[in-house]
């Protein structure tokens, strides 16, 4: 395996990300606290390692292309489509991150009321985040795949 391997990888894992949150929200409504709360730190794990090979790949492609992320150009009409759906998949995956620390510490310190007040914010934008994470690999890598 070679880093060019980890978008696939990190598509993967977020995939991987959306179920285990799915399973999650599903769980607590159903009042499993315990397999929720399993399912959740599954899937902060997942999103950590997604995180780590974001990192690596883009590293690795600042040294070996002298960019650190693969330009959509083609085909020049869905380029707009294609760069809202990567902005606003960016600007989630900001807020993500400060979002999930403070629900996962509100959990730890048993602050349920408190964590569900803010999880009802954290979750649907980390869903997005994931499910936004396959759809730009896919249009990027497979759909229309471009050329380095």
């Amino acid at each position: 395996m070679t880093f060019t391997d980890l978008p696939a990888v990190n598509a993967c894992l977020n995939g991987l990300c959306t179920v285990l949150l799915t399973a999650g929200f599903f769980l607590i409504k159903r009042g499993n606290k315990i397999a929720h709360r399993n399912c959740m730190v599954a899937a902060l794990v997942t999103s950590t390692v997604f995180l780590a090979c974001y990192l690596t790949y883009h590293y690795k492609m600042k040294q070996v292309y002298g960019e650190a992320h693969t330009k959509f150009l083609d085909p020049a009409w869905f380029r707009p489509i294609y760069l809202a759906i990567l902005f606003t998949h960016l600007l989630g995956a900001f807020a993500i991150v400060p979002l999930v620390i403070m629900t996962t510490s509100r959990a730890l310190r048993e602050r349920f009321d408190a964590h569900k007040k803010i999880a009802r914010w954290t979750w649907p934008i980390w869903m997005y985040v994931s499910v936004t994470g396959v759809v730009i690999y896919l249009l990027l890598y497979q759909i229309f795949p471009q050329t380095k």
